[in-house]
């Protein structure tokens, strides 16, 4: 690193390199709000030296995984993509083989390295295997990702089946605790990690009770492994997303706009900022990313 005849700016840069790079993802529009005015306004040609430099990979030599990345246009790809253009090298994993594979692909074409895993995470041997080919591609895993799950019983409580109880709790809140407790002693063994839930934002909603069951569990379970991982550096948090302009909430919902749901991207962001340095004083949170929705 340079040390000498370095602009005020540029010293800034070198000591804040994680912080720069998450202002890099933000839009030109919305870097302008954060900073009060215009780049060049604020920091004149310093600020065009910034934008001409090149941000720094922040997750550069870190491993993560990410479950739940299957469809096209869903949140799990915006992920995995925000993620592999940090720099990680990334195991993907899906029930559906052809799923996965076709994310694997669309990342590798984009630069990454990255291992395409079919997994049902709901039992507890696959959850071990999944862990174990992460491990043997890679040698550890720095970041754990539970985005698998989803709202598949939407009926009233009365007409729940115990079935359709148990389905909902396992593929949203089994699956997160399986592949969590996988992961923490190898975590807690490379010195530390951090693991990104995913719950819901708002109050319980009717027809749902098992999926809102699930997701409060999934806000208890962020906080105890929080609680337990704070000795070893192990960081977790929960993303509880809104409304989100995936590809099956508009085909079934269609919406006239999307002024107030909350972007794929954003939600991407919101991991990858809990996933890198930048988050390191966050730990035991559930973060609402909810748009212009509140």
């Amino acid at each position: 690193m340079r040390t000498l005849n370095l602009t005020p700016l540029e010293r800034c840069f070198e000591e804040h390199r994680d912080l720069y790079g998450l202002l890099q993802e933000l839009d030109p529009q919305r870097r302008r709000r954060l900073l009060g005015s215009s780049d060049h306004d604020v920091y004149g040609e310093d600020a065009q030296m910034m934008e001409g430099m090149s941000m720094p990979a922040i997750l550069e030599g870190k491993v993560a995984l990410v479950t739940g990345v299957s469809r096209d246009g869903q949140i799990g790809q915006a992920v995995a993509e925000k993620l592999a253009e940090s720099g990680a090298a990334l195991a993907i994993c899906a029930r559906t083989q052809n799923n996965v594979e076709a994310r694997a692909e669309e990342l590798r074409q984009a630069g990454a390295r990255v291992l395409a895993i079919a997994a049902t995470l709901t039992d507890e041997a696959k959850v071990r295997q999944l862990i174990e080919r992460a491990l043997s591609e890679y040698r550890r895993i720095d970041i754990l990702v539970n985005l698998a799950g989803g709202l598949t019983r939407y009926k009233l409580a009365v007409e729940h089946s115990l079935d359709d109880w148990t389905q909902e709790l396992n593929n949203n809140l089994l699956s997160a605790f399986l592949t969590s407790r996988a992961v923490f002693p190898h975590m807690q063994e490379s010195g530390g990690g951090a693991i990104i839930n995913f719950a819901r934002a708002g109050l319980p909603q009717a027809n749902m009770v098992a999926y809102n069951c699930a997701k409060a569990g999934i806000e208890a379970l962020t906080r105890t492994l929080a609680l337990e991982g704070r000795d070893s550096g192990i960081r977790v948090n929960a993303v509880a997303p809104g409304l989100v302009d995936t590809a099956s909430n508009i085909a079934a919902m269609k919406p006239k706009d999307l002024k107030r749901w909350a972007k794929r991207e954003d939600v991407a962001a919101t991991v990858l900022f809990l996933a890198s340095q930048a988050g390191a004083g966050i730990t035991g949170q559930v973060i609402a990313v909810t748009g212009a929705g509140l």
